[in-house]
């Protein structure tokens, strides 16, 4: 059985709606990857307390530019949640792996 990674959705501080794609809503501003099922982003950053809007039909890969998805209006990626969440599309693992520690 293969372990499969989590998958993070994005949380923003702005949205915006795309008229193109069927009147569909999409981040803007800071974005942040958020776990759906739980009520903060991957940095610890409350969503209520911090006015993020959850967006859970977005993935979190689609939120960078080079990706073409629904990264048309996101100004900022939060860098803790990039590097917890993965920069590399859908891989949001580890690069490296402990193959055999210390006892």
């Amino acid at each position: 059985m293969v372990k499969r990674g989590k998958q993070y959705a994005v949380a923003a501080s702005g949205q915006w709606t795309d008229e193109e794609e069927g009147r569909r809503r999409l981040p803007a501003g800071e974005v942040h990857a958020w776990e759906p099922g739980r009520n903060e982003t991957v940095c610890g950053l409350s969503l209520s307390r911090s006015q993020l809007v959850r967006f859970p039909h977005v993935g979190w890969p689609d939120t960078f530019p080079e990706s073409g998805g629904a990264a048309d209006r996101v100004q900022r990626v939060c860098r803790r949640c990039a590097s917890v969440a993965g920069h590399r599309g859908g891989d949001a693992r580890p690069r490296w792996q402990r193959v055999r520690p210390r006892p």
